[in-house]
């Protein structure tokens, strides 16, 4: 019972929000359709119900006139059973897919809310393979929420009308036992009651095991098909290493999980099929097993007898609604923690940085930026980088130094505001534009225009500006290609990504430009053109560099070294090696 709660708590959780979004009221009133719609249906159900009775009751007797009559009752009910019945799948389909929209753009919102997607990389959070989560587990609880929970509202109003009836109908069939009539007050609807009892007992002992089996092979697939993508993006690497068969065999192995799972979910279902398939097949002729010896014993008529049929069968059906829905609801709750996981890490990662310690990234009142008392963390909270003091001013060049893993980059990322793992306080000038490059640039699918100016939106840089500033880096044959779609992280060499980074840095033109080890894939001469450029194109901008070639030296009027410092790499500074002049 508290896991159900629970359950119900979090469907409550993922699902208010929209009925209370701005599609409230469309929400809403497709809902309250729907649901009118549904209980219409019932209502109908109870109408032919009560309509076999008279028509077989008209057969018994040879009644011709009321046949026929009855005949024209049914068309009428068939006729509005199936105008509700495909409006009721029109409207419900049509709450879906605003639904889903809705929920889709909320998560995508929260997950790509300033740096939280990649905060909960680096927190490693169980929320694996995110893009599932919002495409796969959104449509899948919005869909099995609404079936579920309509078949259970109309279990719930097919239980309330019919036991009505079959009460009724326990008076006029009383237990018969050979010759005698045994009085208990509506003994069909306990009759119904027990064997739904049973068989909904029963099938959740054989069925609990498929909720996990669910959980793990909607994991299992994800997981799988996140590695075959890795190997289409990366397939000149695995090329160039020859390593078609270690990917083979790495996929095949992360295949073969999906393979195993899905045998224990075949297995289990063939059990729980096995059992619900017998339970409804026996649920047919029950009632009349039941009801037979007070027909034969003649206290009853045809129709009574039909109709104790047909109204046990809905009695039943209603109660045994969590035995004949039980794997739909394994999956459900398998989609809801599936959810629920998402949802945690993303407020985990999004409130990560306000918990104490945190790095503090915040305007200040100077026109530069200083670190002050700043100690860089790893996310185990193992320290890293430590910086006091350490002020960059306007237009300044400075050169960034020190062995690989000193925490260069990651001290970039602080200053950035993705990074909240340390303490101390990090001072960014009021409205100051910051950018940031780093070695592998990234490039939007789509046309290299678009990708170019990135995150700029579509025509807010004008053509021109841009084919300029890409003959500029030394791609003059990439200007004439600004429409043309391409996947520009696979169709470029890194060198020539690298360009196209510098090229976008020209064209936002920031106020501070750090640069992590963006040249790096550049031949030296082709390097020592593009610095030369950005002093021509962006002279009063401030460059912050890291990168390990001493010719790079030339071009900054400051250099800083990453130096050892027991577990921790400080940040300590030399003279200048260069006149601002020179850096020209």
């Amino acid at each position: 019972m508290k896991n159900i709660r629970a359950t119900l708590a979090i469907v409550w959780r993922i699902a208010a929000p929209y009925f209370r979004s701005e599609d409230k009221w469309a929400g809403r009133g497709l809902l309250a359709a729907v649901i009118a719609m549904e209980l219409a249906l019932v209502a109908i159900n109870v109408l032919v119900s009560q309509w076999q009775n008279r028509f077989f009751s008209a057969i018994q007797g040879y009644e011709l006139d009321r046949f026929v009559r009855e005949i024209w009752i049914f068309l009428g009910l068939a006729f509005s059973f199936v105008a509700l019945a495909v409006y009721k799948l029109y409207l419900n389909q049509w709450l879906q897919i605003r639904w889903r929209r809705w929920l889709t753009q909320h998560y995508l919102g929260e997950w790509l809310n300033g740096s939280t997607h990649y905060r909960m990389q680096l927190k490693g959070d169980a929320a694996d393979n995110p893009d599932q989560r919002i495409t796969e587990d959104v449509k899948n609880f919005v869909e099995q929420t609404l079936t579920i929970g309509l078949g259970l509202l109309s279990s719930i109003v097919t239980l309330a009308s019919f036991v009505v009836i079959l009460w009724g109908l326990s008076d006029k069939a009383p237990l018969h036992i050979y010759g005698t009539d045994i009085v208990i007050p509506g003994f069909l609807v306990w009759c119904a009651l027990v064997y739904a009892i049973l068989g909904t007992a029963l099938t959740h002992w054989i069925g609990a095991p498929l909720i996990n089996l669910n959980f793990e092979q909607q994991r299992f697939e994800a997981d799988f098909r996140f590695n075959l993508i890795r190997v289409r993006e990366n397939s000149e690497q695995i090329a160039l290493l020859k390593g078609e068969s270690a990917e083979r065999g790495n996929l095949l192995q992360r295949f073969g999980f999906v393979i195993g799972n899905w045998y224990a979910i075949m297995s289990r279902t063939k059990r729980l099929t096995a059992f619900t398939a017998s339970y409804s097949q026996a649920a047919v002729i029950f009632p009349y097993v039941v009801v037979a010896p007070a027909y034969f014993a003649k206290r009853i008529q045809l129709g009574d007898l039909m109709q104790t049929g047909s109204a046990f069968g809905s009695v039943q059906d209603a109660l045994s609604f969590f035995v004949t829905a039980y794997r739909s609801l394994a999956e459900w709750r398998s989609v809801i923690a599936r959810l629920d996981g998402f949802e945690m890490s993303v407020s985990s990662a999004a409130t990560v940085a306000a918990h104490e310690p945190a790095i503090s990234v915040a305007p200040g009142s100077a026109k530069a930026i200083t670190l002050k008392q700043l100690l860089v963390n790893l996310p185990n909270g193992e320290p890293l980088v430590s910086a006091d003091a350490f002020i960059v001013r306007p237009a300044e060049r400075v050169l960034v130094t020190g062995p690989s893993g000193s925490g260069k980059s990651t001290l970039f990322r602080a200053i950035a505001g993705i990074w909240p793992f340390g303490d101390g306080t990090i001072a960014i000038p009021e409205k100051a534009k910051l950018m940031m490059v780093p070695q592998r640039p990234y490039f939007p699918i789509g046309p290299l225009g678009d990708a170019v100016i990135y995150p700029s939106d579509h025509g807010t840089i004008a053509p021109e500006k841009i084919a300029e500033a890409l003959t500029a880096v030394g791609m003059p044959r990439l200007a004439k290609r600004l429409a043309e779609d391409g996947h520009w992280n696979r169709m470029l060499s890194l060198g020539e990504q690298q360009r196209l980074g510098l090229a976008r840095a020209l064209l936002h033109a920031p106020d501070y430009l750090f640069l992590d080890e963006a040249t790096a894939s550049l031949d030296e001469p082709s390097e020592a053109r593009l610095y030369r450029l950005l002093a021509e194109k962006l002279p009063q901008a401030t460059i912050v560099s890291i990168g390990h070639r001493s010719t790079l030296d030339a071009f900054h009027t400051r250099k800083m070294t990453m130096v050892k410092d027991g577990e921790i790499h400080v940040l300590g500074g030399e003279p200048a090696v260069a006149e601002p002049s020179a850096a020209r």
